[in-house]
């Protein structure tokens, strides 16, 4: 029987040079066809607004959408760790986070995913004294793209990548176990994964991460609209879901992916 994947297995494979793969995953089918090729990581994201529920951007996802998403997840998953979204406004003070995140570990994560740095830190630590270990998410926060003005590159400039190292370091004293990272700078991302001890999970982030994170409709080439530079569709390679799945897994690992047509300099 395959045992589960736990933080202190993610922080081992980051000390042993062994990358992490993650992918989106929002059903018990899928989950089942993810953990059982061997991707460390799911993530119910708040992306399911965009991909199941066709809005133009995450804000209007609910606690109550993560928490029926998380259970479906729960139900199929083969020994990954999940890890649960907090949405928009879900965690705007640390008793509302601490609520809302027991409900989403109630409905079968592991963890749950903040986005934000500073500003966050006693939140996380206030979770961390509770049980509910915490994946921090810097870069292109989703949640934030009406102050960015859009899906902007972070980290192209010293003092915007120097910020955020220096979240990244707040975020990690105050207890978060995992960093995801989005559309940041190549070399933003080696020097996060130089300075941190958690892993540092990339998406457009560069092969220099720890591991990747891809959203599944990209990979399986089922997203409409808008698709991301740095997303690959494995199932047009393949022409087989279960291959694309095991081809992503391995290549991650092998770091032939991301290469530098998926990355940002």
């Amino acid at each position: 029987m395959k045992k589960n994947m736990t933080s202190t297995k993610l922080i081992q494979k980051k000390i042993n040079g062994e990358k992490i793969s993650a992918l989106t995953a929002y059903d018990a089918s899928f989950a089942g066809l993810f953990s059982a090729q061997g991707v460390d990581i799911l993530l119910i994201g708040d992306s399911l607004g965009m991909v199941l529920q066709g809005h133009d951007s995450t804000l209007p996802v609910t606690v109550e959408d993560i928490v029926y998403h998380t259970k479906c997840v729960k139900a199929g998953n083969q020994g990954s760790l999940i890890i649960s979204d907090m949405p928009f406004m879900s965690y705007s003070t640390p008793e509302q986070a601490w609520e809302n995140a027991a409900k989403l570990m109630q409905a079968g994560g592991n963890m749950v995913k903040l986005e934000g740095g500073k500003w966050l830190v006693e939140t996380i630590k206030g979770l961390t004294e509770r049980g509910i270990p915490v994946c921090a998410h810097l870069g292109l926060t989703p949640q934030s793209v009406n102050i960015f003005g859009g899906y902007k590159v972070q980290g192209r400039e010293e003092a915007q990548a120097d910020l955020i190292i220096e979240e990244a370091l707040a975020v990690e004293a105050a207890g978060a176990q995992l960093l995801v990272v989005e559309c940041i700078t190549s070399k933003l991302s080696q020097r996060l994964s130089d300075s941190l001890s958690i892993p540092v999970i990339g998406i457009g982030a560069g092969v220099e991460c720890d591991g990747q994170i891809l959203v599944m409709h990209d990979l399986l080439g089922i997203s409409t609209g808008y698709i991301p530079k740095f997303s690959k569709n494995y199932m047009a390679i393949t022409g087989d879901m279960h291959k694309a799945i095991a081809s992503y897994v391995e290549e991650v690992a092998s770091q032939t992916f991301p290469g530098p047509e998926h990355s940002f300099n």
